[in-house]
């Protein structure tokens, strides 16, 4: 569905701004999720390096507005696509992923903290991964000015370092990353018929 979606938002610049506005609340939300699951003593160089690339790309983002010509000062609602749907879909997946980890793992406090932390970027790292590159395909074929390929790159190192942390979490991680990526396909997919629904008013 994304495939027909994109060209339809990167034609109009209006709602080519309010995509790139919406992704970049995404990232946004990622990196503050990845600062707020940081234990103050024990935070590692792997996880201040990737909240300070989430930052990064929601400012890279917010930066490649300017090609579209249009201006979107914050997050409200009117700028952005699907503003509800956008907002529920990382926070809700924290909830769905907190309470597997506490029914499966009796995981609580900071290690409950921890391991949403390592599921919860996993699954949205594994969805960047699909996403980015399609965005850049439908870029390139309109021939538009944004481009997100430095996203892509940091994105494929992100999921990498992702695995190599989950692989030390657990022995069976992948039964676990692979429940993360079941509530986010359903997540994600309600985000995308959300946005499919903007785009036909």
């Amino acid at each position: 569905m994304l495939n027909k979606i994109l060209p339809a938002i990167i034609a109009d610049n209006e709602l080519h701004s309010r995509w790139l506005n919406t992704l970049s609340l995404m990232e946004n939300t990622g990196a503050r999720k990845i600062s707020a699951s940081e234990d103050p003593l024990t935070v590692t160089y792997i996880i201040l390096k990737h909240a300070a690339e989430e930052h990064r790309h929601a400012f890279y983002l917010k930066k490649q507005l300017e090609k579209t010509g249009v201006t979107l000062p914050t997050y409200a609602a009117e700028y952005l696509l699907a503003p509800g749907s956008s907002k529920y879909y990382l926070n809700q997946l924290d909830v769905d992923v907190c309470r597997y980890l506490k029914s499966e793992l009796k995981l609580k406090g900071a290690e409950l903290r921890f391991a949403a932390y390592l599921l919860v970027t996993y699954a949205i790292e594994v969805r960047a991964d699909e996403l980015y590159p399609i965005y850049q395909d439908a870029l390139d074929e309109a021939g538009s000015k944004v481009n997100v390929k430095s996203i892509i790159l940091e994105e494929e190192g992100h999921l990498e370092e992702m695995i190599n942390q989950l692989q030390h979490f657990s022995p069976q991680w992948e039964l676990h990353a692979q429940k993360a990526v079941e509530f986010e396909t359903k997540l994600f997919n309600q985000w995308v018929e959300q946005l499919g629904k903007e785009l036909t008013l």
